[in-house]
């Protein structure tokens, strides 16, 4: 990966539907050479996907919550798929650590966060958390 690389990166992480066209010309290549590039981070797994930036206020969820999450002995896999099949839940990590499991989750109330927390606490100790403010959103690290 190079200086050019890394710009494209950083444009499109700003811009994910930029057009090839503007992109070459940012990057002052032609828009084969960019489109090659391009074509180059995808297959190396650089890029993985192009996606989708949306303001989850406005889509009717008030509320973000991060859950650390310790599964009840032996349940470990049972509370897992169970994150999975949460579509509420947008965002897990397995940890190390007392806790296995962070969640981000979102709800449109806290009657609904606290549904959906019942049936977590079934088969594990939650600690939650509500997101007041996100002063740092999900961005790249540094490409050097």
């Amino acid at each position: 990966m190079d200086d050019i690389d890394r710009q494209i990166l950083t444009i499109l992480a700003t811009d994910a539907r930029i057009s090839l066209k503007a992109l070459s010309a940012q990057v002052a290549l032609s828009s084969p050479s960019t489109s090659e590039r391009l074509r180059r981070l995808e297959e190396n797994g650089v890029i993985q996907g192009y996606t989708l930036n949306v303001n989850l206020q406005a889509l009717g969820y008030g509320f973000q919550s991060l859950i650390r999450i310790k599964p009840l002995p032996g349940l470990l896999k049972k509370v897992e798929l169970m994150l999975q099949q949460t579509p509420e839940v947008i965002e897990c990590d397995k940890i190390t650590g007392e806790d296995c499991f962070i969640a981000r989750l979102v709800s449109h109330s806290m009657e609904q966060l606290d549904q959906i927390l019942d049936k977590l606490a079934e088969s594990a100790q939650c600690n939650t958390s509500i997101v007041k403010t996100t002063p740092v959103k999900r961005r790249l690290p540094p490409l050097t």
